[in-house]
């Protein structure tokens, strides 16, 4: 089973319901109360990187299922600037805007799975994902 929902980034509006909607569906999957916070809280990461770097994009939700597991992915994709050092950019307290650097690492601490596609002048996609234990 997969579904999927998108929400468009571009206000702070749009970071309240992309949370709302990935709280919504963590929960309609059976997660915990303290999962429900640390993915509502990777979607506000990834959502305010969008407004942030990109200043548009969307957050990608959808519901999975492998081998019986249920899971969660959420897909934040921009066509903004692009990340020039990835790796840098995984580690905590780097930061290019003058903030604490805490959103792609706080990501990666938060989910069990976080990958980075970044190319310059064309822009981002990251995918988390945290499967129900």
């Amino acid at each position: 089973m997969r579904s999927e929902e998108k929400v468009p980034i571009i206000s702070d509006e749009n970071i309240v319901t992309a949370r709302q909607r990935g709280r919504a569906l963590a929960a309609q999957l059976g997660f915990s109360s303290t999962d429900l916070v640390l993915i509502t809280t990777a979607i506000s990461e990834l959502a305010r990187n969008i407004l942030l770097y990109a200043k548009r994009g969307e957050i990608v939700l959808e519901s999975i299922s492998d081998n019986g597991r249920q899971g969660i992915i959420v897909v934040a994709q921009d066509d903004g600037p692009g990340i020039a050092n990835v790796d840098k950019a995984m580690e905590p307290g780097y930061s290019t805007s003058g903030n604490l650097g805490l959103g792609l690492p706080g990501v990666r601490r938060l989910m069990d799975d976080v990958k980075v596609l970044s190319r310059l002048g064309e822009g981002t996609t990251v995918t988390a994902t945290k499967w129900k234990r």
